[in-house]
């Protein structure tokens, strides 16, 4: 093996030095000559890079590392650093580095040669050493890291060459490479079932032959062969096929865990081996038969939980599949074909019929319909034309269109979905994290129980095989397979479901959570109603340029404004606009300029009274005042139309015993009316952003679990102060940011969906939960007793994984029958 590094100093080290044994390296256990060896004190190092890292170890306090990854081999540092400067590139930043909301860089890598815990805890501890790294969280299951770092501080490049430095390597992650890594995960199981199905069905032909001998009466050495043949078969189903639970049970040892997979090949193995004794000796009875159907249904139990993480992700399949690496746009009135990543905001991008929109953006040639449900669940083809946004994710129907790209790839809506939904599936909730700690500690009661059963059994009946295989079945029909399944296979049906709907909860944890809240905070505004309020009538006190409201009205983004600036616009699409000294907004009020001496205002009453603007004027609809140097002169009514649904969700809410508060910023008068026509009997109204915390704040104080649903800037503190925030997938970016679960078709029914889908997930959790421990109730003081044969145990055990798959499925079909 070549070894990194130089070795210039090593005769001189190891002067005088002979011994004829290899010897280990002090840092990776490698082990060599000892006159290839570096030595410094009572260490040796096989290079001067493994000598490096010890010390980097020691300095920083790390070197608690050996004791982690004692007896496992390490990969040696890599002193022939590859170039890491492609990671500060511009391009790699735009693909792969987001910038959170605190401003700091993040990044998903690989990190390649993470074979156990030790190394996990190696890595982080690392990574958190270096001066302006934030957060660096390793999972281990699929060696995926996610690092925030101060880009101003420390460069990724530095990051990587750190890694490197201690023996690993690392890569940008991509989901689409994480499905095909998924798939062949898959095959291995599909591969590793045909084997131990094609064995067990062999082994039990074997063993009709041998009840039937049995009991008719069958020559000592035709019974031998048969042993053997049942052996034979025995033997790649233990090793090959059972090989996942051997990993398993080596990796959960290493962690000081007993875990399922422990008590597996335990039971598998000591069959096997007592077997081979018997074939051997020619005395007792064989157990191959056991052996081999112990682990195929065992497998196939567990091969239910990685299915599941499929089933799960069928809507991220669906979303990301046959997604095209190059896109057609127009550039000096020419038609060209340029790389998905290459295209900017602001370019113009063609779509023909049948073509999938992978960027967002505004129509502005062309009109069709697009096939939305992929994203918003809704069958129906939606018609757009000039004007309209189109959305990543969607598929052109009819439609051959130009639109200028509003956003990148890497910021559209199709990348975010594939990164929340993938990150959800990641995440576990309380509740799963409470059953895989049960299931650990239930793991080792087993394994005592069943050495305590093996104890008895051979005191009482002086028959060493007959205790060995109670003890053998206690230790099978015991497997907490389905308490470990109880919890995943629930949840990810559930954010499937979800995602399958247009509901995307960015944790599964969101699931949990809202399934136990008991109020429902709504804003009035693009929630409760459309979002478009439409000018009914206009009073006006005094001449004034419409042209100056209009370019006042035109640089404010809500939605009162909106109406006000669609109103004045029907008049003359020709305006003249206004550039003003001065604007500013002021949240849940309104706006104000200044153009030379000219003071405007523009907003609700509470604007013009904190200005010491008089005005006598009511109204029930919702109000937009304009005042020119302290003088109203002019007054808008305005009426949104509330969302279809709305009735059906508050009335859905009281049945689930949720109470429902209005928060708007909006006068008293329109919020009431706004409120008693859906049946919201608490409104607040003309709430600041602030206040609007502060109220949710108080809902916490008084032992509330709260859900706010909003969709503008002035819900962003609400929805963060929120146990859930649920923006509004027609709201802004920002509040879809903070949001922890997103109604991507900016429906109420999605809503109404979501706790139904929620709650249904809980409930289901908790009947799984039951299931399990009912059956461990139930089954293992009848295999104690002795009533139960390792085969029936084996049998029984993956018949309560399907059973508990099974009642997790009834989700999906439930929904399905409901439309």
């Amino acid at each position: 093996m070549q070894c990194h590094g130089t070795k210039s100093k090593k005769t001189k080290n190891l002067e005088g030095l002979k011994l004829s044994s290899k010897i280990p390296c002090s840092h990776c256990h490698l082990e060599f000559e000892p006159s290839a060896m570096i030595k410094e004190g009572e260490h040796y190092f096989c290079c001067n890079g493994c000598q490096g890292v010890f010390h980097l170890l020691q300095e920083e306090g790390l070197e608690g590392f050996y004791e982690k990854s004692k007896n496992t081999p390490l990969s040696p540092p890599m002193q022939t650093i590859k170039d890491s400067s492609t990671f500060d590139s511009q391009s790699f930043y735009d693909k792969y580095v987001k910038v959170n909301r605190d401003g700091f860089c993040e990044v998903s890598l690989v990190i390649e040669g993470i074979h156990c815990s030790a190394c996990v805890w190696l890595n982080e501890k690392a990574l958190h050493k270096m001066n302006g790294v934030i957060e660096a969280n390793i999972n281990f299951t699929n060696n995926k890291a996610t690092i925030v770092w101060a880009d101003n501080v420390v460069k990724l490049s530095k990051i990587i060459d750190t890694i490197r430095s201690i023996g690993y390597d690392a890569f940008a992650y991509d989901a689409l490479a994480q499905e095909s890594h998924a798939n062949k995960e898959r095959k291995s199981y599909y591969l590793k079932m045909a084997v131990a199905i094609f064995a067990s069905m062999n082994t039990m032909w074997i063993a009709v032959a041998q009840y039937a001998g049995y009991f008719s009466g069958i020559m000592q050495d035709v019974k031998t062969i048969l042993n053997i043949a049942e052996g034979v078969l025995a033997t790649p189903v233990l090793f090959y096929s059972g090989w996942v639970f051997f990993r398993g049970a080596y990796y959960g040892l290493k962690t000081k865990v007993v875990n399922m997979d422990l008590l597996v090949a335990t039971g598998a193995t000591l069959a096997y081996v007592y077997s081979l004794y018997v074939a051997v000796s020619q005395k007792g009875e064989a157990y191959f038969d056991s052996v081999t159907m112990i682990i195929t249904f065992v497998l196939i139990g567990k091969f239910l939980e990685v299915l599941s993480k499929k089933k799960a992700a069928d809507t991220l399949d669906k979303i990301t599949s046959a997604i095209p690496s190059e896109v057609k746009i127009v550039k000096e009135d020419k038609i060209i074909i340029i790389k998905l990543e290459d295209v900017q905001v602001g370019d113009v991008v063609v779509i023909s019929s049948g073509d999938r929109v992978l960027l967002d953006g505004e129509i502005t040639k062309g009109s069709g319909s697009f096939d939305e449900s992929s994203l918003t669940g809704e069958s129906e083809p939606i018609y757009k034309n000039i004007g309209m946004n189109v959305i990543s994710g969607t598929v052109s129907i009819d439609a051959d269109v130009q639109f200028k790209v509003l956003k990148d790839f890497r910021h559209s809506t199709l990348s975010n979905i594939v990164k929340l939904l993938e990150s959800a599936i990641n995440k576990k909730p309380k509740i799963q994290r409470m059953a895989n700690r049960l299931s650990e500690h239930f793991s080792l009661i087993i394994l005592t129980l069943s050495l305590l059963t093996f104890l008895g059994w051979w005191w009482a009946s002086y028959s060493f095989e007959t205790s060995l295989m109670v003890a053998i079945s206690v230790i099978i029909i015991a497997c907490p397979c389905a308490l470990a399944l109880a919890t995943p296979v629930a949840t990810l049906v559930g954010l499937g479901l979800g995602a399958s709907r247009g509901i995307l909860f960015k944790e599964a944890a969101g699931l949990e959570t809202m399934a136990k809240t008991d109020t429902l905070v709504l804003d009035k505004t693009g929630t409760i109603t459309a979002g478009k309020p439409e000018v009914i009538r206009e009073h006006i006190f005094d001449a004034f340029d419409k042209e100056l409201l209009y370019s006042f009205i035109a640089s404010s983004n809500h939605p009162i404004a909106k109406g006000v600036a669609r109103f004045i616009k029907q008049e003359n699409e020709n305006f003249h606009e206004y550039t003003f000294d001065v604007f500013t907004q002021i949240p849940s009020q309104g706006m104000m300029a200044e153009l030379g001496e000219m003071r405007l205002l523009g907003g609700n009453k509470k604007l013009l009274d904190t200005n010491g603007v008089a005005i006598d004027f009511s109204s029930n609809a919702t109000l937009f005042c304009f005042a020119i140097d302290q003088k109203v002169v002019a007054v808008y009514e305005l009426e949104d139309k509330v969302k279809d649904g709305v009735l059906e969700l508050v009335a859905a809410m009281k049945k689930m015993q949720i109470d429902v508060v209005m928060l708007t910023g909006d006068n008293e008068s329109a919020a009431k009316k706004v409120a008693s026509s859906v049946g919201i009997g608490r409104v607040l109204y003309e709430q600041t952003p602030q206040s609007k915390a502060e109220f949710i704040n108080k809902l916490h104080d008084e032992a509330k679990s709260v859900v706010m649903v909003g969709d503008g800037v002035n819900d962003i503190l609400a929805l963060a102060s929120a146990d859930i925030g649920i923006a509004m997938g027609g709201g802004s970016d920002i509040a879809v940011e903070v949001g922890d679960v997103v109604l991507l078709n900016n429906s109420v029914r999605s809503l109404e969906e979501a706790f139904k889908i929620s709650k249904t997930t809980l409930a289901l959790i908790k009947e799984n939960l039951f299931i399990s421990l009912v059956y461990n109730a139930l089954t293992i003081p009848l295999a104690i007793a002795g009533y139960v044969i390792p085969l029936v145990a084996a049998i029984s055990m993956s018949a309560s994984s399907l059973l508990v798959v099974g009642n997790s499925i009834r989700i999906r079909q439930g929904f399905k029958e409901n439309g």
